[in-house]
């Protein structure tokens, strides 16, 4: 059994890899890509993997480029933080997909359809990948015009215009105003990121900060990127090295 996994959190890799190998009673070969340029090189040298495991969002583009450049018939799973309704398409192109955060049933519910589907999956119709690009990207220029939070009694909407930063701290969900307020929206990073548009980036798992709120950018240790921000936090925000180059793409593109 060959699977590859593409996905440029480390962290995130090992223990999709771990759970696999728990999930397959017959040997298993992993191979783990971690950017668009890597996986274009490994799908053109390489023999196709029996299944794939992909996220959508990589520091250096998005996982269908790698597909588009080296087309690959073999059947993928994606796991992403995209909504289920966003994701519609995939299923009518033969396409799989788990929403992030994942679990090990999930899991595991995905790879037993996978082994129900094997003998029958299509090896013949190359999925669409460049109209999938296209429902993401156009996906991700709608966003929502505020953000209900909870204030004493009252639930308050905030306009996304007045927000610098979100970021969770003790399983709880901050909000930060340009103007130094602090709220507690009742929806978690990953559907805060969905409906904020493409003027927050997403720094961290804990982070999710907007263009505006940025003064300037600093390295920090192992080619990671410090944030020196307009309002007060008490930990630093980080870049991490995978998506240095995807924040720093993001950033210039205001």
């Amino acid at each position: 059994m060959n699977i590859v996994i593409i996905e440029d959190e480390g962290l995130v890799a090992d223990e999709l890899e771990t759970n696999i190998r728990k999930l397959f009673e017959e040997a298993v070969q992993i191979d783990k890509l971690r950017s668009v340029k890597e996986g274009i090189a490994h799908f053109k040298n390489n023999d196709v993997p029996d299944l794939i495991f992909s996220d959508i969002q990589l520091g250096d583009g998005l996982s269908f480029e790698i597909f588009i450049a080296a087309p690959v018939l073999a059947p993928v799973i994606f796991i992403t933080a995209y909504d289920e309704y966003a994701l519609d398409a995939f299923k009518a192109n033969g396409i799989d997909y788990i929403l992030k955060p994942f679990t090990f049933g999930i899991l595991e519910k995905a790879i037993e359809k996978y082994r129900q589907l094997k003998k029958v999956l299509s090896t013949e119709q190359t999925p669409q990948y460049e109209a999938l690009m296209q429902l993401l990207a156009a996906r991700d220029t709608q966003r929502s015009a505020s953000v209900l939070v909870y204030h004493q009694d009252k639930i308050i909407p905030v306009k996304i215009e007045e927000i610098a930063v979100f970021y969770l701290e003790n399983e709880v969900t901050h909000l930060v105003t340009f103007s130094g307020k602090r709220y507690y929206p009742n929806k978690n990073l990953d559907e805060l990121e969905r409906m904020s548009g493409t003027n927050f980036f997403r720094a961290n798992r804990q982070v999710l900060v907007c263009r505006n709120a940025i003064i300037d950018v600093s390295s920090f240790f192992s080619r990671k990127l410090s944030l020196n921000l307009k309002i007060a936090l008490d930990e630093k925000v980080i870049v991490s090295k995978g998506k240095a180059a995807q924040f720093l793409a993001w950033l210039a593109s205001a």
